[in-house]
């Protein structure tokens, strides 16, 4: 298993993008601190820690979302990347319309005034399809569950067609089918060899679906296969070292 905070080995992994001595501040306090590993290409890395251990600030770093880093984030400069926050991020009650959040999928082809060909609008239906939503392309976002507004969603990453996928916190408060449902489309994109890096909270479901885990404590804990990284004296370790932190620290220390 590799370290998570040691770049041991980093030049022979098959990797779509690597992390050396990352650095990563929010609010002007360093969130993660040093952290150095590769994510595989094609594969799917869970993103687990306690409360607080710099799991969303990290995501955002590497979706280029938040750009307070030291260190170097080493990835090919054509990467197409979707990066969906958590969903507690989005309100709501903005009038728009379902068919109107998924298109924004297509912005990077048809830019931001860009009309709907048939093609795309075809696109839309197929990936509303794709996720359970047939018909809803004229319902209001306000009108939907949150699980319905998942999928909307994730429908709207499917049109991006991204080689990384970033998701945070992705099935949080929405029912066990529509997480089933999603998990199986994670499954279809690491099938299409898309690399998936989603933060979760439940170890169970990490366990179960992810072949790789990086575990934070705002250092990395473990960072390699599931199995090894979540072991109980790794997850002891990171809740000792949650106890530890200093949220106010304007600069990170490293042990000696």
């Amino acid at each position: 298993m590799t370290q998570a905070s040691t770049p041991t080995g980093l030049e022979d992994t098959p990797a779509l993008m690597r992390l050396h001595n990352l650095t990563v501040s929010y609010r002007g306090h360093p969130a993660v601190h040093h952290l150095s590993g590769a994510f595989a290409s094609g594969r799917m890395t869970a993103v687990v820690g306690p409360n607080g251990a710099g799991k969303s600030t990290l995501l955002a770093a590497l979706g280029g979302s938040l750009r307070s880093f030291e260190g170097r984030i080493e990835q090919p400069a054509s990467l197409r990347r979707a990066y969906l926050p958590q969903v507690s991020t989005m309100d709501r009650a903005f009038p728009m319309r379902v068919h109107e959040v998924v298109a924004m999928g297509l912005w990077s082809r048809i830019g931001s005034f860009g009309g709907l060909h048939r093609e795309d609008r075809s696109a839309v239906s197929d990936a509303l399809a794709a996720v359970g939503l047939t018909g809803f392309e004229k319902r209001w976002m306000g009108e939907l569950s949150a699980g319905q507004a998942q999928r909307v969603l994730f429908a709207r990453v499917l049109l991006q067609d991204a080689e990384l996928i970033l998701l945070d916190e992705p099935f949080n408060a929405i029912d066990s089918r529509t997480t089933a449902d999603l998990l199986a489309l994670l499954h279809r994109w690491q099938h299409e060899q898309r690399t998936v890096i989603a933060v979760l909270h439940d170890l169970e479901q990490v366990r179960e679906h992810f072949e790789e885990a990086l575990l934070l404590a705002r250092e990395g804990v473990a960072w390699g296969p599931t199995a090894d990284v979540l072991r109980a004296e790794n997850l002891f370790k990171a809740r000792q070292m949650a106890q530890a932190w200093d949220d106010q620290a304007p600069i990170c220390k490293v042990a000696a």
